[in-house]
C-alpha cells in the first residue's frame, strides 16, 4: 500500500471516529454530513486501491514472463528468500548440509529478534523470516480474525510486566490560581499486567510429492495452513480470556432496550464510542431481525467496509463468527435420566477490545520437517511442525460486557 493510500486510510478511520463522537453528542445533522464525507473518502480509497492492484498485477505478469526488469531487486530478493528458506527446510528433512548461499540469504533476512535460539530453545526448527511471516499475517487478515481488534504489543522476552494507569481519563487536573502553588493530586492507581509467552504448535501432514514441487508452491501451501491455524489459535485464546473476564457478570439480552442499556449504562461513554459487537451466527441472526418502532431493521451496512459488514444502531460494527469458533451454551433440563436441550444462550460481546485485552506477540514462528513416526513413514508422508509464541492478558475488564441471548428450542 502506497503512502497516499495509507493517508486516506487514516482519514477514513479519523472520520469514522468523528461520526461516532457526533452521534454520541446528539449532533445528528453534523453526523450525517460527516458520514457523507466518510463515504466519499471510502470511494476514493477503493478507486485508488483498485488502480494500484491492477498496476501491481500487470507488472508481476511481466516479471513472470521475463519481459520486465526488476528495479532495486526487491521482487527477486523475495523469490530468492523463499527458495533458500525451502531448501534449508528440505536439507533438515533429508539430513544434509544446506548450500552456503541459501544459508547466507536466509540469515540476511532474519531480524535481530527473529532467531528462535534467543529463547534458549535449540534444535527446534528453522525460524520463519519476517518477510515470509508477513505473508502469513496478510493471509489471516479477515473480518473474523480477532487479533486485529485487540491491542497487540510485540515483545522480545518470554516474560515481562506492564504497568497500566487505571481511570486516567476520568481523573482531571485541579484548578490553579495565578501565582499559586500547584495542588498535589491523588496518587495514580496502576494495574500490573504480567505476561508469559506460551508456545502453541501443531503438525501438518503433507505428501512426499509436494516436496518435489517448486519452492513457491511449497511455501504457499504451508503459509496458507499456518495462517488458518494461527488465526484459529489466537481467536480461541482471545475468546477464552473474554469469557474469563466476564464470568458471572453476563447481561441478559431480551430486547432492544437491554442492548441499549449495555452501551448507554454498562460501558463508559469513552469505551462505548469505540466499541464493536462480537457474536456468532445465531446471535447475529437475532440482531439481524431486530426492528425499530417503524418496522425498519436496525442493522445497517457499515460504509467503511467493502464487504457486507453491518453496524448496530448505526454505530457499532458487528463481527460475526462461526458457531464452531464462538459456541452457544446449551440450556438443559432433566427428563427422566437424560439431560434434554431446551434452548441455547448465544454470546454477544460488546466493548472496545483494544482497551480490554493485550496480545503480547513474541513474533517468532518456527518450522521443521521430519518423517519420524510409523504412521507417516508407512503412508509416504512428511510432518511439518509449526510453533507460534504469544500470550493474551486482560487489561481493563470494564471495557467489555458479555450479553446473552436466550433462544428456546421448539418442541
Amino acid at each position: 500500500m502506497n503512502e497516499e493510500l495509507r493517508k486516506l486510510l487514516k482519514q477514513i478511520n479519523d472520520k469514522k471516529n468523528a461520526v461516532k463522537s457526533l452521534v454520541a453528542g446528539g449532533k445528528i445533522d453534523q453526523a450525517k454530513a460527516a458520514k457523507e464525507e466518510l463515504k466519499a473518502l471510502q470511494e476514493k480509497f477503493d478507486l485508488l486501491f483498485d488502480l494500484e492492484e491492477d498496476a501491481k498485477g500487470g507488472i508481476e505478469d511481466k516479471l513472470d514472463q521475463g519481459t520486465a526488469k526488476h528495479v532495486g531487486g526487491a521482487k527477486a530478493d523475495k523469490k530468492n528468500l523463499v527458495k533458500s528458506f525451502v531448501n534449508i527446510i528440505k536439507a533438515g528433512f533429508l539430513h544434509f548440509e544446506p548450500d552456503e548461499e541459501d544459508v547466507k540469504v536466509y540469515r540476511d533476512a532474519l531480524t535481530s529478534s527473529g532467531a528462535a535460539n534467543e529463547e534458549g530453545e535449540k534444535g527446534i526448527g528453522v525460524t520463519v523470516p519476517e518477510d515470509i511471516r508477513t505473508d502469513i499475517i496478510e493471509l489471516r487478515r479477515s473480518s473474523d480474525n480477532l487479533e486485529q481488534y485487540v491491542n497487540v504489543e510485540g515483545v522480545t522476552t518470554k516474560t515481562g510486566t506492564r504497568n497500566i494507569e487505571l481511570d486516567a481519563e476520568s481523573v482531571p487536573f485541579d484548578n490553579v490560581e495565578e501565582a499559586a502553588e500547584f495542588p498535589e493530586m491523588d496518587e495514580p492507581k496502576f494495574k500490573s499486567i504480567d505476561y508469559s509467552i506460551k508456545k502453541k504448535g501443531g503438525i501438518l501432514k503433507i505428501t512426499a510429492e509436494l516436496l518435489e514441487d517448486t519452492a513457491a508452491n511449497i511455501m504457499a501451501y504451508i503459509n496458507k495452513w499456518i495462517a488458518k491455524k494461527t488465526k484459529a489459535t489466537r481467536n480461541a485464546v482471545i475468546l477464552k480470556k473474554l469469557n474469563e473476564m466476564t464470568a458471572g457478570k453476563e447481561v441478559a439480552v431480551k430486547d432492544l432496550d437491554s442492548l441499549k442499556d449495555i452501551f448507554n449504562v454498562k460501558l463508559d461513554p469513552a469505551i462505548a464510542a469505540t466499541s464493536i459487537v462480537i457474536t456468532n451466527q445465531s446471535g447475529f441472526n437475532y440482531l439481524d431481525k431486530l426492528k425499530d418502532s417503524d418496522g425498519k431493521y436496525l442493522l445497517q451496512k457499515d460504509p467503511t467496509l467493502q464487504t457486507k459488514g453491518k453496524m448496530l444502531f448505526g454505530e457499532y460494527p458487528i463481527i460475526k463468527l462461526s458457531k464452531k469458533t464462538l459456541k452457544s451454551v446449551p440450556i438443559t433440563e432433566k427428563k427422566g435420566e437424560e439431560d434434554v436441550i431446551t434452548g441455547y444462550r448465544h454470546p454477544v460481546f460488546c466493548g472496545d477490545l483494544k482497551e480490554a485485552l493485550t496480545l503480547f506477540d513474541r513474533n517468532v514462528l518456527t518450522i521443521d520437517i521430519n518423517d519420524k513416526g510409523t504412521e507417516l513413514w508407512s503412508k509416504d508422508m512428511t510432518g511439518v511442525k509449526v510453533r507460534d509464541r504469544f500470550d493474551v492478558q486482560a487489561v481493563d475488564e470494564a471495557a467489555v460486557v458479555k450479553g446473552e441471548i436466550t433462544e428456546t428450542v421448539a418442541k
